[in-house]
Formats: structure tokens, C-alpha cells, sequence
């Protein structure tokens, strides 16, 4: 179940909303709930992770997925360590999707040149495995810096079935176009 994360009409944002839903979907059986991430939209929007990472404890033995998280522009580090803590704080359920984001409006208000998200999200995924999983880091990284080491790191096991799949850390990401373009 996808959380309410954008207003329709006049239903408000709120905790109770959301509560509403995760027992909803609780009740009902469902497997995992899901955000994804916009930072700015054609609605009021909450923030993804902070929206998922406050239904921790509500959610059961739900897991716990962002059906696209920002490498690109939210940064590996501070992703990393948002992602690291919903997994700790949910005893290993986070699965992490990500992707370098659709919508050149997200680059625009961040200032970031859209025709470089493929090569940015590249290294960015490189620098986020190398932070939860201990892999070494990119040798010389143009985009973002990396740091030595991220404590506590993520520690659930994959639960996606849509490949490819990270094994250590539960991270999804989707493939590349056939055709570069940016």
C-alpha cells in the first residue's frame, strides 16, 4: 500500500491520515508499505522517508519500501543514512528503490543540471554501496564526496522481486535506457 503522501481536495496532510491508512492496510493483509519522492509537485506532497520512517512502529511486520528514492538529488550520504535508520528502526525491513527521478522540475528547484542524471545517479549508487555495504568507494568521484564509513549501516536482506536486486542491503534500482540522452 502506497502512502497518502499528496493532498487531494480538501483532505488535509496529516499523522492521523496516515495512521488511517497503515491500519487499513494492516487489517487488510497487506504485505509492505511504500513511498516514493518528489520535492516539489503539482500538490502538497510529503516527504517520502520522513512519511515512511514515521509508520515504523504502526506497520506490523509490513515491509517497508520506497518505490523510488532520489540518489541523485537528496545525495548518497544523507540517503544513506536516512536509509540505514528506517532498516535499523524496522529490524531489517527497508527495501530501498531508486532512481535518478523523472521530473526536471525535482533538478530544477535544486539546481541541479537534469541532462546529468544518469551519470550522477551512476555514482551515486556506487557511493551509497560503498556506505552500506563496505564496498569500496568510487576512486575519484566528480559529484559527490565520500565519506570513510556510515555507522549503523542497513542490514535487511532483499525482499523485492524486480532484479536488479542488491543483495546486502535490499536496494533496487532500475536499468538504464536504451538510448543515453542525458
Amino acid at each position: 500500500m502506497h502512502l497518502p503522501l499528496m493532498q487531494f481536495g480538501e483532505e488535509r496532510l496529516s499523522l492521523r491520515r496516515l495512521q488511517g491508512a497503515v491500519d487499513a492496510a494492516r487489517e487488510c493483509g497487506f504485505a509492505a508499505l511504500s513511498t516514493n519522492d518528489h520535492f516539489v509537485f503539482q500538490t502538497p506532497w510529503l516527504d517520502g522517508p520522513t512519511a515512511l520512517a514515521s509508520m515504523i512502529e504502526r506497520s506490523g511486520q509490513m515491509a517497508l519500501a520506497t518505490t523510488v528514492s532520489l540518489a541523485v538529488l537528496r545525495g548518497p550520504v544523507p540517503l544513506a543514512k536516512a536509509l540505514a535508520a528506517i532498516d535499523v528502526l524496522s529490524d531489517g525491513r527497508l527495501v530501498a528503490a531508486l532512481g535518478p527521478d523523472s521530473s526536471e522540475r525535482d533538478y530544477d528547484v535544486l539546481g541541479v543540471p537534469f541532462e546529468q542524471r544518469w551519470k550522477r545517479f551512476d555514482e551515486a549508487l556506487a557511493v551509497l554501496r560503498a556506505l552500506l555495504n563496505g564496498e569500496p568507494p568510487p576512486e575519484q568521484p566528480r559529484y559527490y564526496p565520500v565519506a570513510d564509513d556510515l555507522e549503523p549501516r542497513a542490514r535487511s536482506p532483499a525482499r523485492g522481486r524486480h532484479p536488479p536486486v542488491d543483495r546486502e542491503v535490499g536496494l533496487a534500482y532500475g536499468a538504464r535506457p536504451r538510448r543515453e540522452g542525458g
